[in-house]
């Protein structure tokens, strides 16, 4: 059998990671849960798989530039002289590429003094003499002087979702050069994203033309004084040493004193544990599933327990604080199957089926009373799912979850086994185990399926002590007790309860906005002249920059690129432009919200019911999915008419809503004890406004413009969350260097807020952690870190996590106690909904009096704080009017 011949593969690693997070630029939608932007991760792994699957290759390396400084720099001082310094939301993912590119199985290397050009160079001369088959992946068309019969480049394109290669063929057809001749080109054009100069008034065009005629640099000046007199031969005598300067620049080393060899860049194969680590951490879920493996060795060598299966469940089964675990393979619980229970206390352990549970009396007492203390695993889970079995479970006294993840918020699965084996508990199998994952999970025989919930219901019970002790160590058990508890039986009230949803006026707006759509396409239509696909990125580009004659942003290899950034950028020259965003933002709301709420809605209760997610996120905030409410688009009027469609449950009821003004930055007075932001607060002003006035020197509120106090709203709520010059840059469409003043203005005049943010970065320091008012806590491994970019994120979340955390703690205390108020005023009306600082509520017009002046009461005095806390409240027939 013929030996396969060997190939290697080398990544730019510098290139392609920037291509990737500039060509993935939705930042806020890639976060992991600690708020880790992982974009340019996400766009660096889909290439890595591409060029698996697609190259097979024997040997790989990933190159990466090793500094700001090479031998380069030598030669020429201002050699990528003047280029922005690395975004801090890229910096931040920085150390991971070559965490990812090892699990995949290559390598990766750096070389002081040189660029990962130089090492391609190098490897794949070495690799070219060796008989391998060669292709290098890079954004940089530099690359292409290395194309030779065996060596084949691929310049991405499109971010980097498409790749264009480059062939001698290929080069001589798009240049009508050999590739080192691309050399020469570069030395005559010289490059302004490496800063170095080549000819004045010499572009591709005119290069080409001389490469043409005397086929290098050295021959070109061998006869240049026989050129006609012209400008073009001036500049090229006055600029001979800059071009030949620029062609060394542009050279790539192919001797480069790389310590490796070819054998040490043979692939290893995926390192799938890696893998599955990597993908978890960084919340790559897609990926992880798409492994179709297990994300480690699940074979279990447990001890042996004793459990008893019961047929007939009498009162003798059950005593005083015992464990309790509901099964149910479902997510979506309001939607799901038990298919098991299990509980028990030291020494006896029960498992039995639904059907066993349901046919007893003495099990839905004992599940009912309050006196009868109960220990659980995700407690909201578990009430709503005996709920629908018509079972009300009270008397939890203790959710090893909730104490899990207060404990630690990395500690949030919802596989029980993961957490026990945190605490030492190794005896319980993994679900995935159990049950197989995704298309091929399964209920297993009776056997293995009551054996492992008989491991939960003991693990549950064994981890208790420890956690309630571990809770009192670290001051969290009023945090625990008073709030995430509690809270987590009121969500389970309010999940239960739902929303109302008309489906008549979601259909009745699925023909408005088909309608509105019809008439922005007729907009467009009339702008452009004639009809064409607006949803055709090519006919739209087509149509806006060779028939209307608009500049062209960015071009891409299939045409032009008409994505939002660049339709943003042509919106003040160009009408057209805005109608077109109008229709693609339309059209998402039509498809996402529209169509995808009426999937929601229960047809047995016309309501839906949404679930709250208590143990997700970093900071303590609740997230809601099944659908996610709390992310309707409100943005545009079309988005806000989407909130007509929630409506009281009864005639002649009204939905009230209340809605924390401004409390982060409330927050971060009080925290932080700024005299000019507390001061700001207490005299009612308007933050925006101050902070406007203070930065930009204005004496009057009236003479803050629009502009000016939006700039202002920006800075407020990006610097205190450690918002790069780069971010808020983007946000207001500014250079970084005017963003940078901004910041640097606000913490010349908000001293109080700079020293906090100086002070809590020296406490997470000093404790490894940060804290909320109430004691949550955020652990911050890396804020000590040698790494200047881990390091730098974990600063900033130590700023952020206080502050948000504290706000979104707040608000359950105010949800605790406002279904209290509501109990002791004996009223109807009903907390539907938390949607970040805002409160649903419905209830009988009658009562709306009643709210108007309970609801803020309650809200506004949950916490003392030494700023007041301000909620605006409105009611109306529907969620929209009511805001």
């Amino acid at each position: 059998m013929t030996e396969k011949k060997k190939k290697l593969v080398l990544v730019d690693g510098s290139s392609v990671a920037f291509r990737s997070f500039y060509g993935l630029m939705n930042l806020d939608s890639f976060r992991n849960k600690n708020g880790l932007h992982t974009n340019a991760l996400f766009a660096f792994n889909n290439i890595l798989e591409r060029i698996f699957q697609t190259e097979e290759p024997t040997h790989m390396l990933v190159a990466f530039d090793s500094g700001k400084t090479t031998f380069r720099n030598e030669l020429y001082g201002n050699y990528k002289g003047g280029r922005d310094s690395m975004p801090s939301e890229m910096a931040e993912q920085w150390p991971y590429f070559s965490v990812l590119v090892r699990a995949f199985g290559g390598k990766t290397y750096e070389l002081v003094n040189y660029e990962a050009d130089d090492i391609i160079g190098t490897f794949s001369r070495l690799a070219d003499q060796a008989g391998y088959d060669v292709v290098i992946i890079s954004g940089d068309k530099d690359m292409t002087q290395l194309v030779t019969d065996n060596i084949r480049v691929d310049i991405t394109v499109k971010g980097v979702s498409e790749l264009k290669s480059y062939t001698p063929e290929t080069i001589r057809e798009e240049y009508g050069l050999e590739p080192l001749q691309i050399i020469d080109m570069k030395g005559l054009m010289g490059d302004p994203s490496d800063n170095y100069p080549g000819v004045t008034k010499v572009g591709e065009k005119t290069a080409l033309k001389l490469l043409a005629e005397y086929g290098s640099i050295e021959n070109l000046y061998g006869h240049v004084e026989e050129m006609k007199k012209s400008k073009l031969k001036e500049n090229l005598i006055n600029d001979k040493d800059n071009a030949f300067l620029s062609k060394t620049l542009a050279t790539i080393d192919l001797d480069s004193p790389v310590t490796l060899s070819l054998d040490d860049l043979a692939v290893e194969g995926k390192n799938i544990d890696q893998l599955v680590e990597f993908y978890r951490e960084m919340d790559f879920n897609g990926f992880l599933s798409k492994l179709g493996v297990e994300s480690e060795d699940r074979s279990e060598s447990f001890e042996e327990i004793h459990f008893e299966t019961l047929t007939e469940i009498k009162p003798e089964h059950f005593s005083d604080r015992m464990s309790l675990y509901v099964e149910m393979l479902e997510d979506n619980y309001h939607e799901g199957t038990i298919i098991a229970l299990s509980w028990g206390a030291d020494g006896q352990i029960y498992t039995a089926s639904l059907e066993t549970v349901l046919a007893s009396a003495a099990f839905k007492k004992w599940a009912e009373d309050e006196a009868m203390e109960k220990v659980v695993y995700d407690g909201k889970r578990t009430t709503v799912m005996l709920h629908y079995v018509g079972i009300e479970l009270r008397g939890v006294i203790f959710d090893i979850l909730l104490a899990s993840y207060i404990l630690n918020t990395k500690d949030n699965s919802k596989d029980l086994a993961e957490v026990a084996q945190e605490y030492g508990y190794n005896d319980v199998s993994y679900d995935e185990t159990v049950y197989g994952k995704g298309a091929k999970q399964a209920v297993p025989e009776d056997a293995v399926l009551h054996d492992h919930l008989a491991r939960k219901a003991k693990a549950i019970r064994s981890l208790y002590a420890q956690l309630n002790t571990e809770l009192a160590d670290n001051v969290q058990k009023d945090l625990y007790y008073d709030i995430e508890l509690p809270l987590s039986f009121v969500l389970a009230r309010m999940e239960i309860k739902g929303i109302k949803v008309d489906p008549e006026r979601l259909l009745k707006m699925k023909e408005e906005f088909a309608g509105r759509l019809i008439e922005i396409e007729k907009s467009v239509y009339a702008e452009a002249g004639e009809e064409f696909n607006i949803n055709s990125p090519k006919q739209l580009g087509v149509i806006l920059f060779e028939k209307m004659g608009y500049p062209v942003i960015k071009k891409t290899k299939t045409g032009y690129s008409t994505a939002v950034d660049v339709l943003e950028k042509l919106q003040a020259q160009a009408p057209i432009v805005e109608h077109i965003l109008n229709y693609r933002q339309l059209a998402k709301l039509q498809s996402t919200y529209v169509e995808g709420l009426l999937k929601y809605i229960r047809p047995e209760t016309g309501k839906i019911h949404t679930r709250y997610l208590q143990t997700l996120t970093q900071t303590g905030r609740l997230s809601s999915v099944d659908p996610n409410l709390q992310n309707i688009p409100i943005r545009m009027e079309e988005g806000r008419k989407i909130r007509q469609a929630f409506v009281p449950q009864k005639e002649g009821w009204k939905i009230f809503a209340s809605d924390y003004s401004q409390i982060e930055l409330r927050v971060l007075a009080h925290i932080s004890g700024d005299e000019h932001l507390r001061e700001a607060f207490i005299e009612g002003q308007d933050i925006h406004t101050s902070t406007a006035m203070r930065v930009f020197g204005v004496d009057k509120p009236e003479d803050v413009t629009s502009n000016l106090r939006r700039q202002a709203k920006a800075v407020n709520f990006g610097v205190v969350y450690g918002i790069s010059d780069y971010g808020l840059s983007q946000n207001l469409n500014i250079t970084r260097r005017a963003a940078q003043e901004f910041i640097d203005k606000y913490f010349d005049k908000y001293p109080g807020v700079k020293r906090f943010m100086e002070d809590i970065v020296k406490e997470a320091k000093e404790n490894g952690y940060v804290e909320t008012l109430f004691h949550r806590r955020r652990y911050l491994p890396d804020i000590d870190n040698r790494n200047f970019n881990l390091r730098s994120f974990a600063e900033r979340t130590a700023i952020n996590s206080p502050i948000q955390g504290t706000a979104a703690d707040i608000i359950k205390v105010a949800m605790v106690q406002m279904e209290k108020a509501l109990e002791e005023k004996g009223l109807q009306a009903n907390m539907l909904l938390q949607v970040h600082d805002e409160l649903i509520f419905e209830c009988p017009a009658e009562e709306i009096p009643i709210l108007a002046k309970l609801v803020p009461e309650v809200m506004e005095h949950a916490v003392a704080l030494s700023v007041p806390m301000k909620v605006d409240s409105n009611y109306g027939d529907s969620w929209y009017e009511a805001k």
